[in-house]
């Protein structure tokens, strides 16, 4: 393919936006292409997925290229050079070499952490906690993720949605075990979708999917959703639950709640009542109150690499362990909303057991019985889904 100034312009200002000024990809990349909606599908597509890929493997790409901190066009050659797209004769190429980098990329292919373009600490903390699942893992974390839609129930069915988006070119096939989910068969933006606009379906991966399910939720129940965020689960919970009974989505940033509702009124999910976190105060008033208790925990996020890859570059240890301790003080304090014979879903969207069945254990044993572990799912990312954990507690009457 040949590469235009402007487009390959594009793609070194989001470089410089995510790593010397230190800005999430995704916000990033939505903002480039906003600024100039002449570009085509095909320009936009480019742009976006090659700045993921060079996220991705920026380390490997550094190393290859030399690239001193700053030096984007490099990194963006070097790119161009192993994925085997013909390199333009601009000034901003002119000192590298295409045989030096593949030699280099070859001798590097025996260094883990240089070959699947990870810190160094992250690799130590991966192999010490998942031992010889770790490789496989990794590997898994650097593919491209599936784009997979949730079909909203409320509003319409699998069949007349697949219908649907094939009247709009678009393709897609069938999770298995999962009768609301289906992947694209080819990336497109599913914004612009008018079936998106009315509320027919939202973008949820499987994995994300199956912790709604988990909870085990019916119609009539009363249910709180702890961490709702922008509200992906508690839409979800509105759909199983037929817009029956109610679901309390709390959340300690009102922007999110305001999403939230804004996308509840798309889906047609009525049963959402919002609520803001604003003290312990907030989170007492609702003790004893649900009947299920959904706790997807702030996380490292190490299920989900592959999604949002530049997390690689801003995740710490220190931070990983700031995480853990949130996640033990919301399990200590939100569990007591749960009703008697209630149960309780913590979920995270990491890997790493510390984070997962080890918080679980510790949890059930502080409680003294309060709390009996039912079921645990691990999801690793080598299934082709997000990698995610969930437990289900019952509290004990």
């Amino acid at each position: 393919m040949k590469l235009f100034s402007n487009i390959v312009h594009a793609v070194i200002t989001n470089l410089g936006e995510i790593f010397d000024e230190k800005k999430y990809a995704d916000k990033v990349i939505e903002r480039t292409l906003k600024s100039n909606p002449k570009w085509g599908a095909r320009d936009r597509r480019f742009i976006a997925e090659t700045t993921y890929e060079i996220v991705r493997w920026w380390r490997l790409l550094k190393e290859v290229s030399d690239a001193k901190d700053g030096d984007h066009w490099s990194v963006f050659g070097a790119w161009c050079i192993l994925d085997e797209v013909e390199l333009p004769q601009w000034e901003e190429f002119k000192q590298l070499r295409p045989d030096k980098i593949k030699k280099a990329y070859a001798n590097l292919q025996p260094i883990r952490r240089l070959r699947e373009s990870i810190p160094d600490w992250m690799d130590k903390l991966g192999e010490r906690e998942l031992g010889d699942k770790w490789e496989r893992e990794l590997q898994s974390l650097n593919h491209e993720a599936n784009v997979v839609l949730r079909i909203n129930t409320l509003k319409t069915n699998k069949e007349t949605l697949t219908r649907l988006l094939k009247l709009q070119d678009v393709e897609t096939e069938s999770v298995e075990g999962l009768e609301e989910a289906l992947i694209l068969k080819r990336r497109m933006n599913m914004f612009r979708i008018p079936q998106f606009k009315e509320g027919f379906f939202e973008i949820q991966d499987a994995s994300s999917q199956m912790v709604g399910r988990f909870l085990d939720v019916k119609p009539g129940m009363r249910v709180i959703d702890a961490c709702a965020g922008a509200g992906g689960k508690s839409l979800h919970l509105a759909a199983l639950m037929n817009n029956k009974g109610k679901i309390i989505s709390l959340d300690i940033a009102q922007w999110k709640l305001d999403e939230l509702m804004k996308r509840a009124r798309r889906a047609g999910a009525f049963n959402i009542e919002p609520k803001l976190v604003e003290n312990v105060k907030s989170i007492k008033r609702l003790d004893a109150s649900a009947d299920r208790l959904l706790l997807d925990v702030p996380c490292s996020g190490l299920g989900v690499l592959r999604r949002n890859p530049d997390a690689k570059w801003k995740l710490s240890m220190e931070r990983i362990e700031e995480v853990k301790h949130l996640q033990a003080e919301i399990l200590r304090n939100y569990s007591p909303m749960v009703k008697a014979d209630g149960m309780m879903v913590y979920s995270t969207c990491s890997i790493l057991p510390s984070e997962n069945s080890e918080q679980v254990k510790k949890f059930v044993e502080d409680q003294k019985g309060a709390f009996e572990l039912i079921a645990e799912n691990v999801i690793l990312p080598s299934s082709g889904s997000d990698g995610f954990y969930m437990a289900s507690l019952k509290k004990k009457s």
